[in-house]
C-alpha cells in the first residue's frame, strides 16, 4: 500500500480550492479618478457661477425685457454652432466617426472649453473621444492641429471678403493697431518659433514623436484634400463658424434694439476676435468681449447697449448650455466614451 497522504492522491478525494476571483475595491485609484472627472465640471461651474454672479444676474435681467423671437433665433444659431463644430472635426479626419457621438462630444467639449483656457478643454475632450473611437494618438493630435490651423485661416479669409465687399466700413482708424503693437506681436511669434526650434534640436526625446506627428499630419492633410466632402466640411464649416457666432450676437442685439446692421456686427466680431483671439482665456471670455464692445461702439452703438448685447451673447452661448454640456460630459466619462 502506498504511504502517500490521501490529500496528495489524485481523484475525488483530492480537494484543491479554486483561486478566488480578484475583487475591485470601490476605492481604487482608477474608479476614484473616474468619479472625480464626472463631478469636476459641475464643481467648476458652481465656482464660476459664484465668482461671476453679477454677470449672470445682469445678463438675465437684460434678456428678460428682450424680444423673445430674436432670442430664439440666437439660440438656433448657437445650436447650429455645435453642428458645424462637429462637421469641422469630421472634416479634419479621414476616418468616419459616429455622427451622434461626435455631436455629443462637441456639446460636451463646449462646456470644457469655457473652463480651461486656449481651447485646451475642448481639444482634450475631442482627443479623448477620438482615442475611444480607435484613432491613434498621433493621428488624433494631427487632426486637432489641422482643425486649429484651418479655423483662423478661414476666419481671415471671411474678414478679407467682408472688407472687400463693404469698403465703406473701412474707416476704422481707431481699430488699426499701432506700430508698437505690431512689433510686439511679431516678436512674440518669432520667439515662439525660435523656442520650438531650439527644443526640437536640443531635446532628443522630442524628435521622434514630433516627426511621427508631422508625418501623420502631412499624410492626413493630403488624403483629406483629395476628398471633396472632407474639404467642404473642413473649410466650409470653419468659414461658417464666425458667421454663426455673429448671427447669435446680431440676434441678441436686435432683441435689445442695437442700432447696428448684421454686416456691422459680423465685421465687429471678426475684427475683435482676430485682434485678441489669441489671448489664452477660457472660451475667449474677457479679452474678446472687451474688444467686441469697443468695436461696436466704434461703429456707433451706445456703450451700455453694446455691453448688454455681449452679456446676452455670453448667456446664450455659455451659461444656457453650460450645465447640460457638463452633464453630457459627465455621462460620456461615466460610460467610458471619453
Amino acid at each position: 500500500m502506498s504511504s502517500l497522504p490521501l490529500s496528495d492522491v489524485p481523484g475525488p478525494l483530492s480537494t484543491c480550492p479554486a483561486p478566488a476571483a480578484p475583487t475591485r475595491s470601490p476605492f481604487s485609484p482608477a474608479r476614484l479618478a473616474r468619479h472625480a472627472l464626472t463631478l469636476l465640471p459641475l464643481l467648476l461651474i458652481g465656482a464660476w457661477a459664484v465668482a461671476d454672479w453679477h454677470t449672470v444676474r445682469d445678463g438675465a435681467a437684460r434678456l428678460g425685457s428682450a424680444d423673445p423671437w430674436w432670442l430664439l433665433s440666437g439660440l438656433f444659431f448657437t445650436c447650429m454652432g455645435w453642428v458645424v463644430a462637429a462637421l469641422v472635426r469630421q472634416g479634419a479626419l479621414p476616418d468616419r466617426l459616429p455622427p451622434g457621438l461626435l455631436l455629443a462630444s462637441q456639446f460636451a467639449a463646449g462646456a470644457a472649453n469655457h473652463v480651461l483656457p486656449a481651447s485646451i478643454g475642448a481639444h482634450a475632450v475631442t482627443l479623448r473621444f477620438l482615442q475611444g473611437q480607435g484613432i491613434p494618438l498621433a493621428r488624433g493630435t494631427a487632426s486637432l492641429a489641422l482643425y486649429s490651423l484651418v479655423k483662423p485661416i478661414a476666419k481671415t479669409a471671411v474678414l478679407l471678403g467682408f472688407l472687400i465687399a463693404f469698403p465703406e466700413l473701412l474707416h476704422l482708424g481707431e481699430l488699426v493697431p499701432d506700430r508698437r503693437t505690431l512689433l510686439l506681436v511679431a516678436a512674440g511669434v518669432v520667439t515662439a518659433l525660435g523656442a520650438t526650434a531650439v527644443l526640437v534640436t536640443t531635446v532628443r526625446p522630442l524628435r521622434r514623436p514630433l516627426l511621427r506627428f508631422v508625418r501623420a499630419a502631412l499624410t492626413d492633410a493630403r488624403i483629406l484634400h483629395t476628398r471633396p466632402s472632407r474639404v467642404l466640411a473642413l473649410w466650409g464649416g470653419a468659414a461658417a463658424t464666425p458667421l454663426l457666432q455673429a448671427g447669435v450676437i446680431a440676434s441678441v442685439g436686435f432683441a435689445l434694439g442695437l442700432p447696428l446692421s448684421w454686416t456691422q456686427v459680423t465685421l465687429a466680431l471678426l475684427l475683435a476676435s482676430t485682434a485678441v483671439g489669441a489671448v489664452p482665456a477660457p472660451g475667449g471670455i474677457g479679452p474678446v468681449d472687451a474688444a467686441l464692445v469697443f468695436t461696436m461702439v466704434t461703429f456707433g452703438a451706445p456703450m451700455g447697449l453694446a455691453a448688454a448685447t455681449v452679456i446676452g451673447y455670453r448667456v446664450l452661448t455659455v451659461w444656457v448650455p453650460l450645465l447640460p454640456g457638463a452633464l453630457v460630459l459627465s455621462i460620456m466619462v461615466q460610460r467610458r466614451i471619453l
